[in-house]
């Protein structure tokens, strides 16, 4: 709410007269809310030196006119309103409102009206005789305009004679005009002539100039010289000049740097000061500031009404309900009388609550304090109880209105259809909605948004598109309206109804607008409606090629983020096909939809066809399709491209290509590879952070040098990052692989702190200290697995039985076989070969045989290297022909011979004297390609 004071300043014969605000007759102040707060306030001024003719000042309709003399910021301020003029009316002595000024003058009500009039310029004239005589009556009455030469120093001993009172009328004059630049370079002539002594009127004119150039600084340096250097006496006018210069910029935090600055030099506030500061603070929602000037305001004992609505209002907006309570409590304990306004924010306050009973109770205090209540407050109560789904009694406050003789409003319709929209009652909602148009108000974009949810929950299509229709008829965006519609349907899962409501002008505007057209396409293909998609597609009325592809493109990677694969194909085989260049991104997008699929032919066919067309790929491009053969298994055809990525110089893989390509190198076990491209890595500027260290490590173990790969997980380390199991688990197996051990422990104790520790990394050191025959550290190592609560796995079983067979220690290799047997590990291949080999090797054919026979009863049967064994085994105890009857008996099982196969036949026949078998079977094996391996 508002308050206007409407000042004029005129000379006359008695310049200390003046009738402040508080002596004017009639004055009143008409306050109304809108919706939330609307303030419209006006003030009676009357003449009381002519004939009582009384004339309306409106805001909407005048500017605020200023005196700066005395009380620009005064005790008058009437502290119902939040925004203050900064002047009483001053009047002349004799002085009528009709009446004609005289000649140089400025007319009063042409100020008011905002009517712009040429001025004469009026220079100043020294009238002085030569005698050296005063200054005429007739001239003193006269307004004095100063332009620069007067202020420069022309006749500067005439000028120098001019009263305080006179100066600080020139000052008054020219502030008035706006020329702040004058104003100023005469305030400074005033300080130069000593005019500023104990002069707080001129100060107060040159504070208001500094406050409307936003000079704080300069400010700041006048409030000190005040008190420093001319002996003013700080009061609350000179602050609320400034204050009130805030409040018009908005600056909360100048204003409250102001203020402190006032309580720092022991200057009390008045209400004035409390109103534009809490005004402020409510323009700006700063609680903080509210809440210190409030508290400052109670402590000296101030009662500003309006600074009270300020804080509720604060408060409310900001859903602080329970210090809404306590500063309502504050004006019963602070005995406020309250105004209009107070009783509205009370209403108000209790509404957004949801306290519709209380609110009925102020509204009776409201009455019996003397204040009818109109159409706002009914439309408060009526909002209120339609947000807490209370609709019978906004019904009962509607229909008691026409009683009291108010007529209901837009905002009442308005709040009536939204409180039955959030009750879902869509039959009472719809006939608010039809009672609005025909009372001709306009529903807006709420209402609106209101009923084509219920219509759209409710099944009314037909009263969708009535919707609709009112929505063009406002203007409103068609987009934003597609918005609305869309998502009405899809709230209520009838989004299949969609197609059947956009038809007409509406439709075709979808057809002819590239957004709305995206928009339409992305929400049927979310729902799964490719069809009614695609048909939007091919019947747009837009050109736009990059835009197409691109909601293509958009279109398909929704399909896939969705795992609609299918919709996606469908979409892409009804792209529009041209000659032009193809879009990369979907061709990438689709290669990827089918690898998915495992349709790797129709991906393939694709990237085949891009080849051809001699479009140039890009590093995207190569990378999916690299992806696409590794998924596909077909390792030689990734290797075959990445060797056309090492061709093309522009393209650098990026990080995510390389981890591709280390992988792809590591399977097909191209070590030369690898090597090159971990020195090509280390050249780069890719910054490595752990999880390319982890990637590297993994795959480039067996590729490089020992000392490098120690100097790269080293490296690691010390840069903070944390090795997982299988990085571990790899290390171990090459420092142990190099017989670096004291590396080895180091390495098992770090995994073990770190708690990354795993069956595999025991298992990895128990191998290698039996491949080496540190049988005394595998040993340890198996107990040490144990007693960190892992079991023995048949993994390490397998290698502790191999390394304790190939030594000879039959002892310790029948204790951990039957260990193996009691642990309740089921032996597999691998056990049944080793056991096969050590008990060949021993000459121990029983044994081989019953092994023989146990392998065969389990349903594992023989593997390559079970014949190659068995085969050697017979070899050693002279059983040639059963030998060479296990060759027959491979090739019946479908097992093909290897190399080794043939060595260990030939190896069998030299040892059992067949030399003559046995060069056969070399000549034999030259023929073939194959290269004897004999041993003896």
């Amino acid at each position: 709410m508002a308050s206007l004071k409407f000042s004029v300043s005129l000379e006359s014969k008695n310049p200390n007269f003046a009738i402040g605000s508080s002596q004017l007759l009639g004055q009143r102040s008409i306050s109304a809310f809108t919706g939330g707060y609307v303030h419209i306030t006006g003030v009676y001024l009357i003449n009381p030196f002519s004939n009582l003719n009384r004339i309306r000042v409106s805001r909407a309709d005048t500017a605020v006119s200023d005196d700066s003399c005395s009380n620009e910021v005064d005790s008058s301020f009437d502290c119902s309103t939040k925004e203050m003029g900064i002047a009483g009316l001053v009047l002349g002595k004799g002085l009528g409102f009709g009446r004609k000024f005289s000649k140089g003058r400025r007319n009063v009500w042409q100020r008011v009206r905002g009517v712009k009039r040429v001025r004469k310029d009026v220079y100043f004239k020294s009238t002085c005789r030569e005698n050296g005589s005063d200054y005429s009556k007739e001239q003193q009455s006269k307004p004095i305009v100063v332009d620069e030469q007067s202020i420069s120093g022309v006749d500067v001993d005439k000028v120098g004679a001019l009263s305080t009172e006179r100066c600080n009328s020139i000052l008054k004059n020219l502030e008035r005009t706006n020329d702040d630049s004058k104003a100023l370079k005469f305030f400074e002539w005033m300080r130069r002539k000593g005019k500023l002594k104990q002069n707080v009127a001129a100060y107060n004119l040159a504070l208001r100039v500094v406050g409307r150039a936003r000079d704080w600084d300069l400010a700041e340096k006048m409030i000190l010289e005040m008190t420093s250097e001319s002996g003013c006496e700080l009061n609350f006018q000179v602050f609320n000049t400034l204050i009130y210069a805030c409040s018009k910029q908005r600056r909360v935090g100048l204003g409250a740097k102001w203020f402190r600055m006032m309580l720092e030099n022991g200057v009390r506030p008045n209400e004035a000061t409390f109103g534009m500061l809490m005004s402020l603070c409510q323009k700006s929602r700063n609680v903080e500031e509210g809440e210190f000037t409030f508290s400052q305001m109670r402590n000296f004992g101030v009662r500003c009404q309006s600074a009270y609505s300020s804080m509720l209002t604060i408060y409310t907006r900001l859903d602080l309900y329970d210090k809404a309570e306590k500063v309502i409590s504050f004006l019963r304990e602070d005995e406020v009388v309250l105004n209009r306004e107070n009783w509205l924010v009370l209403i108000n306050a209790y509404c957004q609550q949801g306290k519709l009973e209380e609110a009925e109770l102020v509204l009776l205090s409201m009455q019996k304090a003397g204040f009818s209540p109109n159409i706002v407050v009914y439309n408060m109560l009526i909002t209120g109880y339609g947000k807490v789904s209370k609709m019978e009694d906004a019904h009962r406050l509607f229909h008691n209105l026409r009683a009291i003789q108010i007529e209901p409003d837009e905002t009442t319709y308005r709040s009536m259809i939204e409180g039955w929209g959030r009750a879902n009652n869509y039959k009472e909602a719809q006939w608010y909605y039809k009672e609005l148009k025909q009372e001709g108000f306009r529903p807006n974009s709420s209402n609106m948004y209101t009923m084509i949810n219920l219509q759209a929950k409710n099944g009314d299509e037909g009263g969708t598109l009535t919707t609709l229709e009112d929505m063009i008829t406002m203007g409103c965006q068609y987009s934003s309206m597609l918005g609305i519609l869309l998502q009405a349907y899809e709230r209520f899962e009838r989004f299949d109804k969609v197609p059947q409501v956009l038809r007409g002008s509406f439709y075709e505007h979808v057809l002819c607008d590239q957004t709305s057209c995206s928009i339409l396409a992305e929400a049927y293909v979310k729902h799964s409606l490719v069809d009614d998609a695609v048909k939007i597609l091919q019947n747009k009325k837009w050109k736009d090629r990059d835009f197409e592809d691109n909601l293509y493109h958009l279109l398909i990677c929704s399909c896939k983020d969705m795992g609609h694969f299918e919709n996606a194909i469908k979409i892409y085989t009804h792209m529009p096909k041209s000659d032009e260049k193809l879009n990369l991104h979907i061709i990438c997008t689709m290669i990827d939809i089918y690898s998915i699929m495992k349709r790797f032919t129709e991906a393939e066919n694709i990237y085949l066809n891009l080849k051809s067309s001699g479009i140039a790929l890009d590093l995207i491009t190569f990378s999916v399709v690299v992806r696409m053969y590794i998924k596909a298994g077909n390792l030689k055809g990734a290797c075959l491209v990445l060797e056309t990525i090492d061709k093309q110089k522009n393209i650098v893989p990026d990080i995510y290509l390389i981890c591709d390509m280390l992988r792809l190198y590591q399977k097909c076990g191209m070590l030369d590879n690898l090597r090159d491209l971990y020195y090509k890595l280390l050249r780069s500027e890719i910054t490595w952070d752990q999880e390319m260290y982890k990637m590297v490590i993994n795959c480039c173990a067996r590729a490089l040098p020992i000392d490098e790969l120690s100097r790269l997980f080293d490296e690691m380390l010390d840069r903070g990052f944390d090795p997982d199991t299988v990085t571990f688990n790899i290390v171990l197996h090459v420092y142990g692989r190099s017989k670096l051990f004291q590396k080895a422990r180091k390495v098992l104790w770090m995994a073990r702190k770190r708690g990354v520790v795993d069956v595999i990394s025991y298992n990895t050191l128990i191998a290698v200290y039996g491949q080496h025959k540190y049988l005394g550290n595998m040993a340890s190592i198996a107990k040490k697995m144990q007693f960190d609560g892992f079991s023995v796995s048949l993994h390490a079983y397998n290698s502790m039985l191999d390394a304790y067979g190939k030594e000879g220690e039959m002892e310790k290799f029948r204790s951990v076989l039957q260990r193996l047997r009691e642990s309740g590990c089921a032996a597999d291949q691998y056990t049944y070969n080793i056991m096969i080999n050590i008990y060949g090797e021993q000459g121990w054919i029983e044994e081989v045989a019953e092994v023989l026979m146990e392998l065969k009863e389990s349903g594992i049967g023989l593997d390559l290297c079970s014949y190659n064994t068995l085969i050697k085994a017979y070899g050693i105890a002279g059983m040639v022909e059963d030998a060479l009857g296990l060759v027959k008996e491979m090739r019946k099982n479908g097992i093909e011979p290897d190399t080794r196969t043939y060595s260990s036949v030939l190896t069998a026949l030299q040892r059992n004297d067949m030399f003559f078998e046995a060069v056969k079977w070399s000549l034999w094996m030259k023929q073939m390609g194959l290269s004897p391996n004999v041993s003896g």
